[in-house]
C-alpha cells in the first residue's frame, strides 16, 4: 500500500494581503505537491488562515467591524490570490473553526492531565487607559541595553537585544500611548524543557531538518535550555477561550499550528460526504499512523515548528512531522522589500501585469533544497523567464509543430530518432530526483537543458528543408520532438501548470505524468501513436517587456524632491500622479528646495494655529497606498481625523500610536479619498529617503500651542 503523505505550507496570517515574499513558500510547496500527484503518489495538501490575536482584533476594532467579518474578508482576498497563482490546495480552511476549537481544547487537556503545563502569575505590563494587558508589540519604551527610545517590548531595532516588556524603561501603551504600567496575571505555561532530550533526538532524525537550521538550533534555544512558553493570554483578546476561564484565551501560536490537524479533519469529514472516504483526521495526525507529515516553512518561524510545535505533538500523544523544509526570504533587486522603495509587491499587484507562470518559473529556477535566501532581480526575473520559459521551451512548441502541422498535415509518423529520446529519457531522471529532493533549481536546469538540446536536433536537422526533399525524414525528426514536447509538458507541469496544458493541447494528447513516463525511462520509445494528429500550434506564451518589469516598482524614484520640512494632511502632500509628471516636475526649472523661501511678517506667522497632538491610532487609507488616516488628540472634546500622505514611510502604521506631534490646526477642513481632513501634521524629509515626525517632548499636553 503507498504511504499518505500530508503537506503543508505555513499558515498566512489573516490580517493582510498576500505578497510575493508569502508565495516563495506557496510556489515551492505546490511544486512539490504536483509532483508526488504527478508520480502516482497518495498525497493531500492542507493550509488555512490564522485568524487569531490582538493584531486582529484590534485591525477590525479601528475599521469598525467584528473581527469574524474581518477575517471573513481577508479569507475571500486570500483564496482569489491563491486561486489566481495556481496553489493546489486539497482544502484550505481557517483556525477561527470548530474544529481547530476541539483539537485546540483536547491538546490543552491532554498536556495538562500529563504535567505539562503549570499555571503561575506573572508580572505583566498593562494599559489601565485601554483595560488590557498589552503583548509585546503593543507596548513601547526605552531600551533597557542601549537606551534607545521607542523601542518593542520584545527586542530592539537598534541593538538587536531581546527582552521582556516589563524591562522596558518608561514604557507606554502604543494602542492609545499612555504610560503603561505593571500588574500580575495568572497565565498556563507550557513546560517545553521537559522535552529537551527528545526534541535533541527528533531534530537529529535522517531528513528531518537541513544540517544548517539544525546547527543553528544547536547553538540557540537547544543548546543554550529551554523555557518555558507562555500559552495563554488575558482578554479582550480574538481567539478561543481556555475551558473553566472567564477571560482567559488560548495564545494565537497554540491553536494556529494545530490548525494544520484541524484542516485535515475538515478536509477528510468533506470527503466522507461526498466520495464515502471513512479516514479522519488522525488516521494522518495519530501517533500510531505511518503517515509521512512534511511542514514547509520560512527560516523566521523556524523555533516555533522545530522545537514547540513538536513537543506539543509529543506531549499530546500525536504523529511528529517527518520533515520541515525551511526556505530562506525573499529580497526584491538585492534588498529587503520596502514599501518606500515600491518592492513590497504585493500578489495582486503583481497579477495586473503579468502571467502567474512567470514568477513560478522564476521561484522554481532559483529554488534549492537548502534554505538561501532567494532574490527577485526584476532584470534577471525578465531576462531569464524571457530566454528559458519563452524563447527555449515556448519557441521550440511553436516551431516544431507549426512546421509538423503546415508541412506535413499535422500526423504523427511512426519511426523516432533514439539519441534524442535518450536524453529526454535522462532529463525525466534527472528531474525526477531533484523534484523529490526538494532541488527545483536543479529540476527546471534540465528541463531548459532538454529544451536546448531539442532545439539543436532541429537547427542541425533542418525540417524545413528536409519536409520538401524527404518528407519520411522530417517526420520521423518532427515527430521525435513531439515526442520530447510530451516529455517537457510532463516535466513542466508541477511547475507551470498552465502552461503545461496548453503545451498537451497543442500536442492533441492527454496531459503525461511522471507516472506515464516510467516505462519510457527504461526504454526510450515513441509517446505518441503513428497517425496521432496534433492540434493547432500557438504561442505558448509571450515575452516579458522591460517597459512592464519596470511599473511593477511602483516607489517614485524619480518624484521632485519635497522641502526639508514636509507637510502631511493634505493633497499638497501627494506626490505626482505618474512617472512623467514626476519627471517633468524634477526637469522643469524651480528653485532649490533647500533656497531659503520668501521673508514672512511676524503677523503672517500668528496665523498658523500650531498645537501638540498625541496620534490615537493610525490605519490605512483603501486603495490609497501614500495614505493614514490618523485620529490626533488636540485637547479638544473629541479627536481630530487628519488624511496624512506618509504611508510609504511607515510600513507598520502602528508604531505612530502614542506619538506626540506638532500639527497645523486652523486649516479649513478638506476632502481627501473621502475622508474629512481637519489639520494637518508636520514631518521633516521625504517618504522614500527617510521621513521623521516631528516629535514634542512627552512632558507637554495635547492642544498645547507651539509658538
Amino acid at each position: 500500500m503507498t504511504q499518505k503523505t500530508l503537506v503543508t505550507s505555513a499558515l498566512p496570517y489573516a490580517n493582510g494581503s498576500i505578497h510575493l515574499g508569502h508565495l516563495v513558500e506557496y510556489i515551492q510547496t505546490d511544486i512539490y505537491v504536483r509532483f508526488l500527484r504527478s508520480c502516482g503518489e497518495s498525497v493531500i495538501y492542507m493550509c488555512a488562515d490564522d485568524t487569531h490575536g490582538t493584531p486582529i482584533e484590534l485591525n477590525a476594532r479601528r475599521q469598525g467591524i467584528d473581527p469574524n467579518d474581518f477575517i471573513s474578508r481577508i479569507y475571500d482576498e486570500h483564496r482569489r490570490d491563491f486561486d489566481a497563482f495556481g496553489i493546489s490546495f486539497d482544502y484550505f480552511g481557517s483556525t477561527n473553526s470548530e474544529e481547530n476549537r476541539r483539537y485546540s481544547e483536547r491538546i490543552f487537556k491532554k498536556l495538562l492531565e500529563r504535567g505539562h503545563i503549570e499555571k503561575r502569575a506573572v508580572e505583566l505590563t498593562f494599559c489601565e487607559k485601554d483595560r488590557r494587558f498589552l503583548p509585546d508589540r503593543f507596548v513601547r519604551g526605552i531600551c533597557p541595553k542601549c537606551q534607545a527610545s521607542d523601542q518593542y517590548g520584545d527586542v530592539c531595532e537598534k541593538c538587536g537585544s531581546t527582552y521582556a516588556p516589563t524591562e522596558l524603561v518608561e514604557p507606554r501603551c502604543s494602542i492609545c500611548g499612555t504610560p503603561a504600567v505593571r500588574r500580575a496575571s495568572d497565565h498556563y505555561f507550557f513546560r517545553l524543557a521537559h522535552f529537551t532530550d527528545f526534541l535533541k533526538t527528533w531534530s537529529e532524525g535522517e531528513g528531518t531538518l537541513d544540517a544548517a537550521i539544525l546547527n543553528n538550533l544547536k547553538s540557540g534555544w537547544l543548546g543554550t535550555g529551554l523555557a518555558d512558553w507562555c500559552i495563554s493570554r488575558d482578554g479582550p483578546y480574538f481567539g478561543f477561550k481556555i475551558p473553566g476561564e472567564d477571560d482567559k484565551f488560548f495564545y494565537v501560536w497554540l491553536d494556529a499550528p494545530i490548525g494544520y490537524i484541524s484542516a485535515t479533519e475538515r478536509y477528510l469529514a468533506n470527503q466522507r460526504q461526498t466520495e464515502g472516504n471513512g479516514e479522519h483526521a488522525l488516521d494522518y495526525w495519530g501517533e500510531h499512523s505511518d503517515a509521512r507529515i512534511v511542514h514547509f516553512i520560512g527560516k523566521d518561524i523556524i523555533n516555533f515548528h522545530a522545537l514547540f510545535w513538536p513537543a506539543v505533538l509529543k506531549g499530546a500523544g500525536l504523529r511528529l512531522p517527518s520533515k520541515l523544509a525551511v526556505h530562506g526570504m525573499l529580497t526584491v533587486n538585492g534588498e529587503k522589500m520596502s514599501k518606500s522603495r515600491g518592492t513590497f509587491i504585493n500578489a495582486r499587484q503583481y497579477l495586473d501585469l503579468f502571467d502567474p507562470a512567470y514568477l513560478r518559473f522564476f521561484y522554481a529556477a532559483n529554488l534549492g533544497s537548502s534554505p538561501e535566501d532567494i532574490d527577485l532581480s526584476l532584470n534577471e526575473f525578465r531576462l531569464k523567464v524571457n530566454a528559458e520559459l519563452v524563447n527555449n521551451l515556448g519557441n521550440l512548441c511553436n516551431r516544431s509543430l507549426a512546421m509538423l502541422k503546415g508541412k506535413l498535415d499535422g500526423q504523427v509518423g511512426e519511426s523516432r530518432d533514439a539519441s534524442l529520446l535518450a536524453e529526454a529519457a535522462l532529463a525525466v531522471r534527472k528531474a525526477r530526483e531533484a523534484f523529490a529532493g526538494l532541488d527545483t533549481r536543479h529540476a527546471v536546469r534540465a528541463i531548459v537543458e532538454l529544451g536546448e538540446k531539442a532545439n539543436k536536433f532541429v537547427q542541425d536537422k533542418k525540417p524545413w528543408e528536409t519536409a520538401k526533399s524527404d518528407p519520411d525524414v522530417a517526420r520521423r525528426d518532427l515527430s521525435t520532438v513531439a515526442d520530447v514536447l510530451c516529455v517537457i509538458g510532463a516535466l513542466l507541469s508541477p511547475v507551470v501548470p498552465s502552461i503545461a496544458e496548453a503545451l498537451f493541447a497543442q500536442l492533441g494528447t492527454r496531459p503525461y505524468s511522471f507516472r506515464d513516463l516510467e516505462d519510457f525511462v527504461r526504454a526510450p520509445g515513441p509517446l505518441l501513436k503513428a497517425g496521432h494528429q496534433v492540434g493547432t500550434p500557438a504561442p505558448l506564451i509571450g515575452r516579458i517587456e522591460a517597459s512592464v518589469v519596470d511599473s511593477l516598482i511602483a516607489a517614485p524614484k524619480t518624484e521632485a524632491p519635497k522641502s526639508d520640512v514636509a507637510v502631511a494632511g493634505t493633497e499638497k502632500a501627494a506626490p505626482a500622479k505618474n512617472a512623467q509628471t514626476r519627471t517633468a516636475a524634477k526637469t522643469a526649472a524651480a528653485p532649490r528646495e533647500d533656497a531659503p523661501k520668501a521673508e514672512v511678517t511676524f503677523d503672517d506667522f500668528c496665523k498658523l494655529d500650531l498645537r501638540v497632538g498625541r496620534i490615537l491610532s493610525a490605519a490605512r487609507v483603501p486603495k490609497a497606498d501614500k495614505l493614514l488616516c490618523l485620529s490626533v488628540d488636540v485637547g479638544e472634546e473629541a479627536p481630530r481625523t487628519i488624511a496624512a500622505g506618509i504611508a510609504e514611510a511607515f510600513a507598520n502604521p502602528e508604531i505612530l500610536v502614542g506619538k506626540k506631534v506638532a500639527v497645523l490646526a486652523n486649516l479649513p477642513p478638506r476632502k481627501i479619498r473621502g475622508i474629512v481632513s481637519c489639520g494637518m501634521i508636520l514631518a521633516a524629509g521625504d517618504p522614500q529617503n527617510g521621513l521623521s515626525l516631528l516629535e514634542v517632548s512627552e512632558a507637554i499636553a495635547p492642544g498645547t500651542r507651539i509658538g
